[in-house]
């Protein structure tokens, strides 16, 4: 209850025998003495009542606001973040701050796996979040980050319900292109543009409905010593212990992707023709994707998706724009700027 709403309840109880409790005093001669103390009285029940709803008020949470990031960002080092996660790790001792329930880390991956090869190459250690890309040659596809308690059964779930957004990306790009007016110059660019965006979003969904080789990084929780077995895993590039992460909400994971080798940089979107098929988790080969129209030089990143289970995606694509590729630093000299969020 406010204290507004507790001092006029008091008000209404109080005040009406106090009243005739001093009309009464009013008239005897030791009016002066009583008054006083009936004042008194009166406001040490006030006092009491607003100090009292003053400590029942609830304490606000002074971490509301603050986000912990782990990982990348534009413009780092890939190998220096690669030696500290792994100094990071070796410092990581069995007191710090969260290692009781478990240290958070973010675990990075020396090649996009598919979700029946995650328990082989992450273990025993229990998973919360995977993050997963379709892997088209000179494409930045979407960044997509998956909660999965249960590998790979949550992987192999989410991944369906991303390739059915991503089908409906498709039908959306081709209605808009069936939509441009026009054959000049700027139109037949445009529309060239929303029939790019088609092309990619159908080979996303393609990939991810066949269960592709896209996972590349996840997120996990375990004692320091375990962390320290995941590591030494063949297919394991780093791991990165964040013991100052309690919430997972209030907190960025942006992992190196598989191809990049030297220094977070916005990438570059240059594609081969024609249509992909996309590596799938049988190993086979992918074709090429066909090229967007040059838009030109982006800093922007593959967009971020979280797919939250069991219930739709709460992130779906209201206006999906033409998409564009992180490539390999070493194939084209550009490589990936780590994901912001939204």
């Amino acid at each position: 209850m406010r204290a507004g709403d507790l001092l006029r309840q008091l008000d209404q109880r109080l005040l009406p025998p106090l009243t005739r409790a001093v009309a009464r005093l009013g008239e005897r001669p030791t009016r002066s003495g009583a008054l006083t103390w009936v004042a008194v009285l009166s406001a040490a029940a006030v006092l009491g009542t607003a100090l009292w709803t003053v400590d029942d008020a609830p304490v606000s949470d002074p971490t509301v606001g603050e986000v912990t990031r782990v990982g990348v960002a534009d413009g780092d080092s890939v190998p220096g973040y690669l030696s500290s996660a792994a100094a990071d790790l070796a410092a990581l001792g069995p007191t710090a701050p969260a290692a009781v329930d478990g240290t958070y880390a973010l675990v990075t991956l020396d090649a996009y796996v598919p979700p029946h090869r995650l328990a082989t190459v992450l273990g025993d250690v229990p998973v919360s979040t995977v993050f997963g890309r379709v892997p088209l040659p000179g494409r930045q596809t979407e960044i997509v980050r998956m909660p999965a308690l249960r590998v790979p059964d949550d992987v192999v779930a989410q991944m369906e319900r991303v390739a059915a957004r991503k089908d409906g990306e498709a039908a959306d790009y081709r209605a808009r292109a069936a939509a441009v007016r026009g054959d000049g110059a700027a139109e037949r660019e445009l529309r060239e543009r929303y029939v790019v965006g088609a092309d990619v979003a159908s080979a996303e969904a393609r990939a991810y409905r066949a269960g592709c080789a896209c996972v590349y990084a996840a997120v996990v929780r375990a004692a320091p010593e375990a962390l320290r077995r995941v590591a030494s895993r063949p297919d394991v590039r780093a791991v990165d212990p964040a013991p100052e992460v309690y919430r997972l909400d209030r907190t960025v994971f942006t992992p190196p992707l598989p191809e990049q080798s030297d220094v977070v940089r916005p990438p570059v979107d240059t594609g081969p023709s024609p249509t992909p098929t996309p590596r799938a988790s049988d190993g086979s080969t992918p074709g090429t994707p066909r090229p967007p129209v040059p838009m030109g030089e982006s800093s922007e990143p593959a967009p971020l998706v979280t797919i939250a289970p069991p219930e739709p995606s709460s992130v779906e694509a209201t206006e999906p724009a033409p998409p564009t590729v992180t490539t390999s630093p070493d194939a084209t000299g550009a490589g990936l700027v780590a994901p912001s969020p939204s």
